[in-house]
């Protein structure tokens, strides 16, 4: 059963702006530090950001709470399973707040597609509960 659907896009040209001008201060504010040591690595960095900031902001309207309601950017990660497939771990207020979405017996399976095609980046989160067992 889908309990959260969320989209977001943005312009990778806003975050190279953004990273310019506020450097670490920002990076350190909005990343988790898995998902920098991977953007840090790629050779369009500012892409690899950009596509991370859709997610968590797509991810973010798949709750229901955006940034707010004790939901902040480092609660929403962007990890990779070891197949390469993009996914999401929660911590803190949106760990919280997904638990209160769930029904009793069911778990979280969070979906993500994330893309890019200079200058726009893009993200798509289907957040689902599926049994426990």
């Amino acid at each position: 059963m889908i309990i959260g659907l969320g989209s977001d896009s943005i312009d990778i040209r806003r975050i190279e702006k953004t990273i310019e001008t506020h450097g670490e201060r920002f990076l350190n504010r909005v990343f988790t530090e898995v998902e920098r040591l991977k953007s840090d690595r790629r050779r369009l960095r500012a892409a690899s950001y950009a596509k991370r900031w859709a997610a968590k902001e797509a991810c973010a309207k798949a709750l229901g709470t955006g940034m707010n309601q004790g939901v902040f950017w480092r609660d929403i990660g962007v990890v990779n399973l070891p197949s390469g497939k993009p996914t999401i771990r929660l911590t803190g207020g949106a760990a919280r707040h997904l638990d209160m979405l769930l029904p009793p017996g069911r778990k979280a399976q969070i979906d993500v597609s994330i893309t890019d095609d200079f200058p726009i980046a893009q993200a798509i989160v289907i957040i689902s509960a599926v049994s426990a067992s």
